[in-house]
């Protein structure tokens, strides 16, 4: 089963995101928009793992999440990866604040500790919010994407208070995710 560790946010802090970017998602790009349900920070992706390996991930980020108080992250900007001429992913930005960076490093160092290759790339936490339809996708099509997100003034704080294992379904309307185990936060 395809894995992943996550925080996600609640149903308000979703629906306030997805109100703040409507108008990026009605300006006609060719970009398939992340429904707003499946909106989430990625700490650690460890695709596909046999279910029963799952309980010993699960007890992995237990043991990373122990002794964390709940925090909040902030949540401002917006831009693509790579750029906004070429986007495989369009992103809302997470302040990488030490709380935060400490609890993925936790995370990291625990799943390392089972098995699970540490992440070649540094932490860039964002919230994807779409991805391009297509690869190859030519510059043309995203012509104004770089201005559009720059308009994107949203700024929100979101209450970080369990960090999940979640599940990836893949479906052919696109992916649907399934928390299979929840850390809550605690001091």
């Amino acid at each position: 089963m395809r894995v992943f560790v996550a925080i996600n946010s609640s149903e308000e802090e979703r629906a306030r995101l997805d109100a703040a970017t409507s108008p990026l998602r009605g300006a006609g790009y060719p970009i398939r928009w992340v429904p707003t349900s499946n909106v989430h920070l990625t700490l650690k992706f460890l695709g596909d793992v046999p279910e029963e390996q799952v309980p010993e991930v699960s007890s992995a980020v237990d043991a990373a999440t122990a002794g964390i108080e709940p925090f909040d992250m902030t949540v401002h900007g917006a831009g693509a990866f790579p750029s906004p001429r070429r986007p495989s992913v369009v992103w809302v930005g997470i302040e990488a604040d030490e709380r935060l960076a400490g609890l993925q490093a936790k995370i990291e160092a625990a799943l390392e500790s089972i098995g699970f290759p540490r992440e070649d790339r540094p932490f860039a936490p964002h919230l994807t919010i779409g991805r391009a339809k297509r690869k190859g996708a030519r510059p043309p099509e995203f012509q104004g994407l770089d201005d559009a997100l720059a308009r994107l003034s949203y700024e929100d704080t979101f209450r970080v208070s369990a960090v999940d294992v979640m599940r990836s379904h893949l479906m052919p309307g696109g992916a649907v995710y399934e928390v299979v185990h929840g850390s809550r936060l605690e001091p």
